[in-house]
């Protein structure tokens, strides 16, 4: 059977008695993708078009975005990628890199199309496992990985009632920033912003990005991917790059120089983020996805951000068990504490290499 085009017939799903058809992505549909993302109140900015580009042009795998179309018109959508490494498995995902994805439906019939798609390729492709990273449960019968949250919370017009709601301590690492003389700015240098996030990373024992996927990010996502910057009265100390969609801010990629730390540059940053963004109608501040027991989950939890349960759910195909590749492996552990003794040029020469293939 053909993996470009497939009937709800031969999945036993129906719809007004029509064939709803399962169909992969191509370019010139790219425009209709994203306006069934932008209505469907379960899409998120990880459900785009543009991942598909993102994740073939940074990283070289192989991708399968999947829409399930009725009469012209599409009824859901199911970004996956195709990872496989020999350290770290063979997988499809939806979506790598992100921290949603799943499907995205108007319609369960569209909705059990996708699922059925995905488990044909999956055992197709043989892969270990096809992992769905919902927000919401979707299937209580398949194995799930219960280390992650994420954080969200409603922003309120107002930003002194935003600077209110954050518990008092968090407040005071704020005003320690502010007093700091540290100012923050939206900037279109990539480098420096890399430059700052690659030493952040290293410090935590964690492989960085290359510089070229943060610019096809921001290539290929424009205005909904934006830079800020936080300098103090020398130089940049602290970077975040966010993405836009609907009325949410997403921080997704943040981190600070050593010097950070004590200037507080972190918690100053996140708060003009938030200020920022308030200010411009941004509705929903969405702190992204932690591991639970990690520093990253603690320092939300700060902020008055209560955590919310994400739905990691897998089929597996030829794997056994829920692949456990997270730094709070204990395996992993002397790795990391090696990592974060290596030079800077060594880490972001060699991170790219390794973390490709993580997803």
């Amino acid at each position: 059977m053909s993996f470009q085009e497939i009937t709800a017939t031969d999945l036993s799903a129906k719809h007004d008695n029509d064939a709803l058809r399962v169909k992969v992505l191509c370019p010139v549909d790219y425009g209709r993708w994203d306006a069934f993302v932008l209505a469907c109140r379960e899409a998120t900015f990880f459900h785009r078009a543009g991942w598909k580009d993102v994740i073939e042009q940074a990283f070289g795998h192989k991708t399968y975005f999947l829409y399930a179309e009725w009469d012209g018109r599409i009824e859901g959508v199911l970004p996956l990628g195709h990872i496989s490494s020999r350290l770290f498995g063979n997988a499809l995902s939806s979506t790598p890199f992100c921290v949603y994805g799943g499907i995205a439906a108007n319609s369960e019939s569209a909705r059990h199309a996708l699922y059925s798609y995905a488990q044909n390729l999956a055992r197709e492709k043989g892969v270990d496992y096809l992992e769905m990273r919902n927000i919401h449960p979707q299937h209580s019968d398949w194995p799930a990985k219960d280390i992650y949250v994420t954080f969200r919370r409603d922003l309120d017009p107002d930003p002194a009632r935003n600077m209110a709601a954050i518990p008092r301590k968090q407040r005071a690492m704020i005003r320690k920033g502010m007093s700091s003389g540290l100012q923050s700015y939206i900037s279109e240098d990539m480098e420096t912003f890399y430059r700052v996030y690659a030493e952040s990373v290293r410090n935590l024992g964690t492989p960085v990005f290359s510089l070229k996927y943060f610019r096809l990010l921001k290539q290929i996502f424009g205005e909904a991917c934006e830079l800020m910057m936080v300098k103090s009265p020398d130089s940049p100390v602290a970077g975040v790059m966010s993405f836009y969609f609907r009325d949410e801010v997403l921080p997704y990629y943040g981190g600070g120089v050593m010097e950070a730390r004590d200037l507080k540059a972190n918690d100053y940053m996140y708060w003009e983020l938030m200020r920022r963004s308030c200010e411009r109608g941004i509705r929903v501040f969405d702190y992204g996805r932690s591991k639970k027991g990690t520093g990253s989950f603690r320092f939300k939890t700060h902020w008055g951000f209560e955590p919310q349960p994400l739905y990691y759910e897998y089929y597996l195909v030829k794997g056994k068990e829920v692949p456990d590749i997270s730094p709070l492996n204990p395996k992993y552990e002397v790795f990391i504490n090696i990592w974060r003794r290596l030079p800077l040029p060594v880490t972001k020469f060699i991170g790219p290499h390794i973390i490709k293939n993580l997803g």
